[in-house]
């Protein structure tokens, strides 16, 4: 078991920037695909952004690209998602995830969810 543990959304402005953080616990973090996703109300799950084991390998929504980073820390047990340049329609609940095997995007396939933080901003 996994448990994860968001932090770090809140109100921004568009054209600001928000680092996201996910704490992990339970098992060791560097067996695991992280991902980050995302839920506008009214909307599905969408994919934003995954790493592999060592965080040489990364892989992003086009709609993000060139505006977020994710990136992990292996001895702290954390990944990061450092958004900048944000938009009004990046609004939503931001989750991570965890997951075996390989890099996806498909929700479906992440074994372990945490609770999301929200992310809003302004125009």
């Amino acid at each position: 078991q996994v448990q994860l543990v968001e932090s770090g959304g809140g109100l921004v402005q568009a054209g600001g920037s928000l680092r996201l953080s996910c704490a992990a616990s339970g098992r060791t973090f560097s067996n695991y695909i992280m991902g980050w996703f995302r839920q506008a109300p009214g909307k599905e799950r969408d994919f934003v952004a995954a790493i592999n084991l060592s965080g040489d390998y990364t892989y992003y929504q086009d709609s993000v690209k060139g505006r977020f980073t994710i990136s992990r820390d292996n001895a702290k047990n954390t990944v990061y998602l450092q958004m900048s340049s944000l938009k009004p329609e990046d609004t939503a609940v931001y989750y991570c995830a965890a997951k075996w095997g390989y890099v996806t995007t498909n929700a479906g396939q992440y074994d372990y969810w945490g609770q999301g933080t929200q992310v809003t901003v302004s125009s």
